[in-house]
Formats: structure tokens, sequence, C-alpha cells
């Protein structure tokens, strides 16, 4: 099968891509694949390192408010509409494929005009505005939140997939993660990260909960600030030792991690969310309130409605706040057993199987 998958700006449109394109291949031998995405966003460095070709093209996203430079999106709207049909010809694939971003915009819509098999993704639970336009163009529609759904209803088909996540994760086993970290089963842990760049708020709230009500006798805590606010925060906590606090740049090894964790405190990006819900993680969840759409909350408020998760917003965190809500769940294991079930209950551990399996089905393709 010959496939292009368009896909960028962010690590959460672009590593599902990737795992799309991994399973392709798995599910069938000599596939070639064909990424397309912009030079500005994380897809330029990613895909190449993952192994996969990309191509190029101009776009842009609009501006709420109308303006000079809206003439400047248009122009360069219209061009890499052009480009993206160009390299459709040039590839000729059997499907194209989008996993959000402003790049799958003239991507799939080139496809849908071009009579070529085209499915998009949408990875959280408020669709983005490319994917709920594309979604009258397109031959199928795979979502991974329940919730999502009601927005597409003009799609003709829609496949609830949920997010691919990594094999890793998958094949976490508490125990045996718990073991290779050096944390004993007699004490909860509790692992508190704000994405890769780290959180500002988050960071803060954490450090003034540590000096003011960590012993370290309550449960482990397992803090990544960010590698960029690493140094600030170690400096804050100079002279703090306890044996139960570790404090981390970055997590290298989220699988251990998160099948270890008893309680986690994080956003409530898409991918974290699904690698939460397939390891059954409890939940403490702090939407951002700066991304598009503010489809974080909407993410988080999913998982709180099902019993999986605590949501906590930005403006109403605070170190006394956010240590009761840890301190009022890791002493009562049948609530975080009820919240881990829950969790489970919404976890995709096939996803990227689904999602090929629709596009096989799409092109009349076998495996």
């Amino acid at each position: 099968m010959r496939a292009i998958i368009a896909g960028g700006g962010t690590a959460g449109h672009i590593n599902p891509a990737i795992s799309i394109a991994r399973q392709i291949k798995c599910m069938c031998a000599g596939s070639e694949i064909l990424f397309i995405g912009t030079k500005r966003g994380l897809e330029a460095a990613l895909v190449p390192e993952s192994g996969f070709n990309i191509d190029f093209i101009r776009v842009r996203g609009f501006k709420r408010k109308l303006s000079l430079e809206t003439l400047a999106t248009i122009k360069e709207l219209i061009a890499g509409f052009l480009q993206a049909r160009r390299a459709i010809k040039k590839f000729r694939p059997d499907i194209v494929i989008g996993t959000g971003g402003y790049v799958c915009g003239p991507v799939l819509f080139a496809a849908a005009m071009m009579k070529i098999p085209t499915l998009i993704h949408e990875q959280n639970a408020f669709p983005g505005i490319t994917n709920r336009i594309l979604s009258r163009f397109v031959d199928a529609v795979a979502v991974s939140f329940k919730e999502s759904e009601a927005y597409f209803r003009n799609a003709e088909r829609l496949i609830r997939s949920g997010n691919p996540v990594r094999p890793e994760i998958i094949k976490a086993k508490r125990h045996a993660s718990r073991q290779k970290l050096g944390y004993s089963e007699g004490k909860p842990l509790v692992v508190v990260v704000g994405g890769s760049l780290g959180a500002e708020k988050i960071n803060d709230t954490v450090v003034k909960m540590i000096l003011k009500y960590y012993t370290g006798h309550d449960f482990y805590l397992l803090f990544a600030t960010g590698k960029a606010r690493y140094g600030k925060i170690m400096a804050q906590l100079e002279g703090i030792s306890h044996a139960s606090l570790k404090v981390v740049p970055y997590i290298n090894d989220a699988a251990d991690v998160y099948s270890s964790a008893d309680l986690m405190v994080c956003r409530a990006g898409a991918i974290t969310c699904s690698e939460l819900a397939v390891l059954g993680v409890p939940s403490i969840m702090i939407p951002s309130p700066n991304v598009v759409e503010n489809h974080q909350e909407y993410n988080a408020r999913a998982f709180e409605k099902h019993g999986a998760s605590v949501v906590v917003l930005e403006k109403d965190l605070d170190e006394k706040l956010l240590y009761n809500k840890i301190i009022e769940l890791v002493y009562d294991k049948p609530r975080l057993d009820l919240m881990s079930k829950n969790a489970k209950k919404i976890g995709v551990a096939d996803a990227a199987e689904k999602i090929c399996a629709a596009a096989l089905e799409l092109t009349g393709k076998k495996a």
C-alpha cells in the first residue's frame, strides 16, 4: 500500500501519525509511506528521525481577527494546496491520512478532490477546526473520544479508534517497573509532570507544596520540571532532602514511570490521556489554558465524567489545594482502584490497528 500521511505542528499530531505509519508497514509488507508537513512544525525533525520521508508545503493557520495578514494566509493556503496536489500526483497514493494540524487542510482537501480515499484521525475530545471542516469531504473519520462524535455530524463514516499508544506503554508491568525504578510497594507513588517543557504554574505550585507540606513520609514524589526549568527549581529546593523525593528535568522512561504511578498530576494532552487510560492510572488533570480552543479541558472533563480523573483548573491551583487533593486520593485505595478501572474502560490498546484496518478497507487492499 502507498500512503501519504499529513500531520504537523505539535507532537500530539505527529506521534500518532508515526504510529499509524509503522502499523501500515507492519500490516502491509512493502508499503511505502510519504509524510507531508511544514518546515516550521516539529514534524521536520521527528519524521526523519523515525525513518520516514517527508515533503514540505507552505501553510499556516488563520488568525481569529481579519487583517492584512489574513490575505497572506489565504495566499499561502492556495500555494499549499497546489504543492500538495503536485506531491499527491507524483507519489500516487492509495490513501491519504490526516492526523491534525493546519497542514492537513490543503493535503486532505486536494486528495478528496482527486477522488483518492481519505481518512482523518482526531485525537481530542473537542475536534480542531481543520478536522471539523475536512470531515465534510473525507471518506472516514477516526475519533479517540466518544465526546467528539457529536461534532462530526456530516461525516459519512465514524470509527471510534482511540489514540495510538506507544508499544512500550502497552507492555509495561507495574511490579517490574517499580523494581526497576527502585520504588517499594509499601508507599504510593505520585508523579507530577507538566509536559516536556514543563509548566510554570504547576512547577511553582509543586515547589511551594514541597516546602510547606511535604515531609517525605506520606508518599513517594517524582517531580519532572521540564529541561528549561530544572536549574531554577533545584535552586529553590536547595537544602531539601527527602529520600522519597526525586526531582528530574525530564521523564525518559515514561512506560516504567506511568505503570509505577499510583497517581499522576499532569496536563490533559490527548496522548497523555490515552497512555494513562491504557495503563489504568488515576490522575489529577490540570488542563493547559494556553491551547487552541481549550481542547485540554474537554479531554480532562471527559475523563472526569467517566470517573477516571479529578480536574483542577490552573486558575484555581495552589499548593494547599494540590496537597489536599493528593492526600485525599492516595489514602483512599478503593477510590483509586475504581478510578483505575474507569480509566481502563476508556483505554484503547489497539488504536493503530483499528485505523490501519479502516484504511485497508477504504483502499480495498489486504494485509
